[in-house]
């Protein structure tokens, strides 16, 4: 059977799994992962080689593109994390709709759905989802993945299928944990079913193409996101202001030898005087917590020692500012470093011109 390949992208509401599912399949932890929504704030991808398995499917590779959760945008930075949504949406082959079933369904009473308060909200918030799905062009196969079914009784999982089957022609529906790993294998099978035939996109050992200072400014978030009350996460954004590798080892390391030092230094923006007061804590107290449980992640991911130092700065309302929020990017990041590194290339003196 031919190789295939193709972007699937992970689409659902905020908090529905996506994240959790990206990790599970992919085996590691590539993004962060917490219980408060719209934690993921740009697009991720995550590259995941899949072998072939006799009978059910060739092999395969799958780039796996996690999206922000889907929401009315209110905020400058909302309308830029469902532009991300979008962008995911315009270049892939495959799309899974991802629905946390603790969600409950309105009862029925007669003909008429019962829908009041919460489950009301809830209800109007599926329905701007299922219209960001209907825009997509009829060709695209859309997998229902109907996750944490380790949350509820058997019995409702069927009635759950019965309600998004009537909403939506899904190409395939199943009922998964991406926590608990309960059926993703039959998802990679009804997945690679989808992908065309075509050549690796990334290389066969590459997990992701996010930059390796995008990721730790990712995990620094994501301990702010864990350590700090309701209000002050979704204010905070890091930025990454100084990322010094090792130089290359001139020698194969010995046993005792200590691992070389990365050191970095990220600012964390926050809107209000009273939040930067909060994220550094008395006496530093939230701060270094912050950046204790970061750089043991941090170390992990680098394989290095790391030498981290944290600021906290004020950047009033800079959610509704389009350029501050341009900026955050990780892909503009990049491309201001390169730009740097060119002129700093321009206005250094050659070899003649040196005294």
């Amino acid at each position: 059977m031919a190789f295939r390949s193709g972007f699937v992208s992970i689409v659902g509401r905020p908090n529905a799994g996506k994240s959790t599912l990206l990790n599970a399949l992919l085996g590691q932890k590539l993004a962060i992962v917490t219980h408060k929504p719209q934690t993921t704030r740009t697009r991720i991808h995550g590259v995941l080689e899949v072998p072939a398995k006799k009978g059910a499917h060739p092999a395969a590779q799958i780039v796996l593109v996690d999206t922000p959760g889907i929401h009315r945008p209110e905020t400058h930075l909302d309308k830029r994390m469902m532009q991300e949504v979008h962008d995911a949406l315009e270049s892939r082959n495959a799309v899974l709709f991802i629905v946390d079933v603790t969600h409950r369904l309105p009862k029925q009473e007669g003909d008429q759905a019962k829908v009041t308060g919460r489950m009301a909200l809830s209800k109007a918030e599926d329905d701007f989802t299922l219209q960001v799905l209907k825009g997509l062009d009829a060709e695209c196969p859309v997998i229902l993945l109907l996750n944490k079914i380790d949350q509820i009784p058997p019995a409702e999982i069927m009635p759950l299928i019965a309600h998004w089957s009537k909403l939506y022609d899904f190409a395939e529906v199943i009922p998964i944990s991406a926590k608990k790993k309960i059926n993703l294998e039959l998802l990679l099978e009804k997945v690679v079913a989808q992908l065309p035939e075509a050549q690796r996109y990334f290389p066969k050992d590459q997990l992701t193409d996010q930059p390796e200072r995008f990721l730790v400014a990712e995990l620094i978030r994501e301990k702010i996101l864990m350590l700090t009350g309701e209000e002050v996460p979704y204010a905070t954004a890091v930025v990454i202001e100084k990322y010094v590798e090792p130089p290359p080892r001139t020698r194969k390391p010995k046993p005792g030898d200590k691992l070389p030092v990365t050191s970095i230094a990220a600012a964390i923006y926050c809107e209000r005087v009273g939040q930067k007061a909060i994220l550094i804590g008395k006496q530093g107290s939230m701060l270094k917590e912050i950046g204790t449980a970061a750089r043991k992640e941090i170390e992990s991911l680098l394989g290095t020692r790391v030498f981290l130092e944290l600021f906290v700065k004020v950047q009033d309302d800079w959610r509704s500012k389009p350029n501050f929020i341009e900026d955050l990017d990780w892909r503009r990041q990049l491309e201001q470093i390169a730009a740097k590194q060119a002129s700093d290339e321009l206005e250094s003196p050659g070899p003649d011109e040196q005294q």
